[in-house]
């Protein structure tokens, strides 16, 4: 884990950017990543997930989204409204929008249910939340959905400081998804590391359990 101490989350956060930019490997380190993503959606039995279109700077999931469509699974990601986002269905060709986010066409059906959610970061506080571009929109989006799903925070570098920075806002995970190191989030017994690739035997997702709606809840 990070020692430096940071005194603001715009502190951590550019140093955070810096870090992400200056990898060199990001091919590998992507595909690392989509196949821990996939082993967790597999094994958790999910049909409907919360994925989202890749900026350079963060990991490129366009294998997993073309994977789980193979797999048949519902496959939302974020659309765009105003300081928020909504939920639209995957589906090409995507266009261009504010701040350079790629977004299908819009979609005008009843708000979907999703069992589990993939959320992009910058970085990671002391107390699991999300660190992001600082536009709040993930924070936004997820104080208004019901049901709450497990979150799992991906990046393709392990960029995650002791230091409290976050805002009683911001969004916290689950599980903290990157290359060579997984942390799972384990209630009152506290976080737990899991050093080198992800494998999601049945001893590690045994934390989370399908409720009858079919969500997944830790």
């Amino acid at each position: 884990m990070q020692k430096i101490k940071f005194e603001t989350k715009s502190e951590f956060r550019t140093y955070a950017r810096a870090k992400l930019c200056s990898i060199r490997t990001s091919y590998k380190r992507d595909k690392i990543v989509e196949k821990n993503i996939l082993s967790l959606l597999k094994h958790l039995k999910i049909r409907s997930v919360l994925l989202y279109a890749p900026l350079p700077i963060e990991a490129n999931i366009n294998g997993v989204i073309a994977t789980c469509r193979r797999r048949k699974y519902k496959v939302y990601v974020p659309f765009m409204e105003g300081v928020s986002f909504k939920m639209v269905k995957w589906r090409l060709p995507l266009s261009t929008k504010k701040f350079n986010i790629k977004e299908p066409k819009n979609s005008f059906a009843v708000k979907p249910k999703i069992d589990f959610a993939i959320v992009p970061v910058i970085g990671v506080d002391g107390a699991f939340k999300r660190i992001g571009f600082g536009k709040g929109m993930y924070d936004r989006f997820f104080e208004s959905l019901v049901p709450k799903p497990p979150i799992a925070f991906v990046q393709k570098e392990f960029c995650m400081t002791q230091s409290l920075v976050s805002e009683e806002h911001d969004i916290a995970a689950d599980i903290y998804l990157t290359p060579y190191k997984t942390i799972i989030k384990r209630g009152t017994n506290g976080s737990r590391v899991t050093s080198g690739r992800w494998s999601c035997t049945k001893r590690r997702c045994r934390i989370f359990h399908r409720k009858k709606d079919g969500s997944c809840k830790l």
